[in-house]
């Protein structure tokens, strides 16, 4: 990708302000008005870029013939249900809503085809608004790791997005886990599909606040052959009991060039396995913990990959006695590698630990819980990192 070129601009927090950068490559960051009149102007990084460049996969999908068109030229056109029938079909989407930035209110979840490859381009005028009562967007395929369709989304913001959690763990006494079983993606949840996001904004959504084994404020993803690709977006203020941003579960996870600031795992205790603290079981286990790993970043699971290049990673929040302020990944296997380049990690916490199978890495700092084969990193500032 080429260089990229810092503006000043501004993107409205509920937490904050964080300054962010636009493209010089022909895409500007996402923008929308939030539905509280904040103004989302912009995605990405402006702390730095991957040296690396971007896969090839990574660059933007070409969307000049789209399968469906919401609105007809107007704001007024751009109804939810235009929306909601795009989604159904899959395909291409992209938006004609006039010259101005849009929101369009989701009332209910977008439920997007398993058997064909969906990309969804805002355009950078488009904002999706779930209200702060529902989830977004959900691509819910029944395998695991075997789908190769999946879900691009380039340009667009998503905001408010909530996934309120239904299956409750039985009631028991701490340090027996508390909270709750479901609720994963506030904004987007995936099961056996392949996701990439591109120059996207991810902006306060929440998924379920406590429980061992549910999270991704903004995103979770399950499952996936070819895992999950973010290239240029910015995730901030989102939350949920694990993965305050964005939670992976045996699907590997390549982050470019993307901020994410203030998102905050929100569970406690971590999880754990132990009958001699609680005789309860849940999920088969005797569960001890009720979350709070992975304050930003969050993936668990055999032999899964972590590449992070040109990032920011800046003061997001791991649950209290729990690990990975800025990034919670175990490889169950100790088989997954993790790479860090170009790549700005501070301000994050949480507990932490490094356990590594080889390398000379042997310690990733204060903002990172991990078990891997080994580890790299280059041109880096990690907190506690010697």
């Amino acid at each position: 990708m080429p260089s990229r070129r810092c503006l000043v601009l501004t993107v409205l927090f509920a937490l904050g302000c964080v300054a962010s950068c636009s493209g010089n490559d022909g895409t500007e960051g996402a923008a929308g008005k939030t539905a509280d009149g904040g103004t989302v102007t912009s995605a990405g990084n402006p702390y730095g870029s991957c040296s690396a460049g971007v896969p090839a996969k990574g660059q933007p999908a070409d969307v000049s013939n789209p399968t469906t068109v919401v609105g007809s030229g107007s704001e007024a056109s751009c109804s939810f249900s235009q929306l909601q029938a795009a989604a159904t079909q899959g395909g291409i989407i992209t938006f004609a809503c006039g010259g101005g930035a849009v929101t369009i209110p989701v009332t209910t979840t977008l439920n997007l085809p398993t058997n064909k490859n969906t990309v969804i381009d805002g355009g950078n005028k488009i904002t999706l608004d779930g209200g702060k009562t529902t989830q977004i967007l959900r691509f819910d395929s029944a395998d695991f790791q075997k789908n190769t369709m999946g879900l691009t989304l380039q340009h667009i913001t998503l905001i408010h997005g909530k996934m309120t959690p239904t299956q409750a763990i039985p009631t028991a006494p701490a340090p027996c886990s508390q909270g709750w079983d479901d609720g994963e993606g506030g904004a987007l949840y995936m099961r056996d599909g392949n996701l990439t996001v591109i120059d996207s904004i991810f902006m306060n959504n929440q998924a379920a606040p406590l429980g061992p084994d549910t999270g991704g404020g903004a995103i979770y993803v399950l499952g996936s052959k070819n895992g999950v690709l973010i290239v240029g977006s910015t995730f901030s203020g989102n939350s949920a009991s694990n993965a305050g941003a964005i939670g992976c579960l045996f699907s590997e996870l390549n982050v470019y060039n993307s901020l994410f600031a203030n998102n905050a795992a929100t569970g406690n205790g971590a999880n754990n396995d132990d009958s001699t603290k609680c005789s309860v079981i849940n999920n088969g286990q005797h569960e001890v913990g009720s979350g709070g790993n992975g304050g930003a970043l969050y993936s668990d699971g055999n032999s899964m990959n972590i590449t992070l290049c040109g990032d920011a990673i800046l003061n997001n929040d791991a649950g209290q006695g729990a690990f990975g302020g800025g990034l919670f990944f175990t490889s169950n296997d100790m088989g997954g590698t993790l790479s860090i380049a170009d790549t700005t990690m501070t301000g994050n916490t949480g507990g932490h630990w490094t356990q590594v199978s080889g390398g000379s890495v042997t310690n990733v700092g204060t903002a990172v819980g991990t078990n891997a084969k080994s580890i790299t990193v280059t041109n880096s500032t990690i907190q506690g990192y010697p």
